[in-house]
């Protein structure tokens, strides 16, 4: 059958999500500077952003084959349109809350059936791994790409003229849904009769292993480092660097492309060397990385002039979004690892528990460094992240021993 149609809406679907999602560090900083909101209630967007996605993970996981996936996504694009509908005509703090709101209820519809039709829509193992490889690709290469769209739309004159890109968005959600609406889905294989409460002491039994409990805490700490560093970095640029607003956001998508940069690389070196020493090695380069550039911001004066150009931009404000090369390898070869020690059939039990504290760890990472930014002021709230790289080291040695342990044991 041809799947044109149901692939091009699940490429559109994930590139669309990849920048309203990372777009939450932009709406920050434009809640700061237009709403005149302090950091830390700013911060809030991201609860907004990821706790619905969790939530929403956790409820309608027994519930989602029986809606059908066709329909979840469609109804995920449509919540999403009249999001960002609602942002574009509220224009206010409450309106950018309501807009991660519907963002995060239907990422989490739009995850679930795209993970649950891959299998559905290839013929072979190569064919799943190439397709995810290639629409998660996809999905970083839409975190890029927020980082120059919502510049485009930057004035010096209006500040309200930024709120046109999310007619943009709205023009491509529409092309999203007339795809998939037009697009036939392969017969899709019914669950079992399982009800919400059997599906959450599934989870809850699996969550008791020892290996699990390791990882999931271990997913939470790294989440807790990337969001931290991706959803604050424009405003860090913009108060530490002197940055202009727009270049603020401009050189935050460094971090993108060093992101999407790293996880492609760590696929080759996977291949070669072990995952616990990719994991460590790119933990103590982030480290080192930081080391560098803070205290050599901390030193520097209050009173900077203001940078607008990229030719003006100082070596630091380059290296620090190198360290996305480092930290990017992490969560994918975390994931590889544990899902592939467990059987098969804790797999969906699994990545539920992926996502739902991934979604916990982004949200208590942002609260906690957008605090501090403004507490402590930015290059302080940054130091924070040294706690989560090292305690994510500790368990990551843990995992191995457990991994280990447990391949010899065979206890499944």
């Amino acid at each position: 059958m041809n799947n044109w149609k149901l692939k091009a809406s699940l490429f559109l679907n994930y590139f669309v999500f990849a920048i309203l999602l990372n777009s939450v560090g932009i709406v920050i900083s434009k809640s700061i500077n237009v709403y005149k909101i302090t950091e830390s209630n700013a911060s809030v967007l991201e609860a907004f952003k990821d706790l619905p996605i969790a939530l929403v993970s956790l409820l309608i996981a027994s519930f989602l084959p029986k809606l059908g996936y066709k329909k979840a996504m469609l109804i995920g694009l449509l919540i999403v349109f009249f999001g960002c509908i609602g942002m574009y005509l509220g224009n206010s703090f409450l309106s950018a809350k309501l807009l991660f709101l519907s963002i995060g209820v239907s990422f989490a519809l739009i995850k679930l059936s795209v993970y649950s039709l891959i299998g559905e829509i290839t013929n072979s193992q190569k064919e799943h791994t190439a397709f995810m490889s290639s629409i998660e690709g996809f999905f970083m290469i839409g975190i890029a790409t927020a980082y120059f769209l919502f510049p485009y739309f930057y004035s010096e004159t209006d500040i309200n003229q930024w709120l046109n890109v999310y007619l943009v968005l709205c023009g491509l959600i529409f092309v999203s849904f007339v795809f998939l609406l037009f697009s036939e889905i392969p017969k899709e294989i019914s669950s079992d009769e399982t009800s919400i409460m059997e599906d959450l002491q599934a989870s809850f039994k699996l969550i008791i292993l020892p290996l699990v409990l390791v990882f999931v805490a271990s997913a939470f700490f790294f989440v807790m480092i990337e969001q931290g560093i991706m959803t604050w970095l424009p405003r860090f640029n913009q108060k530490i660097f002197a940055f202009s607003e727009k270049l603020s956001v401009q050189m935050a998508s460094i971090l993108a492309v060093s992101l999407a940069l790293g996880r492609f690389l760590a696929g080759m070196v996977a291949k070669k060397i072990s995952w616990v020493v990719i994991v460590i090695v790119c933990s103590m380069v982030s480290i080192l990385i930081l080391f560098f550039v803070l205290p050599q911001l901390k030193t520097s004066g209050e009173e900077v002039k203001m940078i607008s150009s990229i030719t003006e931009v100082p070596f630091l404000g380059f290296v620090l979004p190198l360290i996305g090369l480092f930290i990017a390898p992490i969560y994918p070869l975390l994931n590889s690892a544990v899902l592939s020690s467990l059987p098969k059939k804790l797999h969906s039990s699994m990545s539920g528990l992926i996502i739902i504290f991934s979604a916990l760890g982004g949200t208590l990472g942002s609260r906690i460094v957008g605090t501090l930014f403004e507490v402590m002021g930015g290059v302080n709230a940054f130091y924070f992240l040294f706690i989560p790289i090292i305690l994510l080291i500790v368990f990551v040695l843990r995992i191995q021993a457990i991994i280990k342990k447990q391949a010899e044991n065979h206890p499944f």
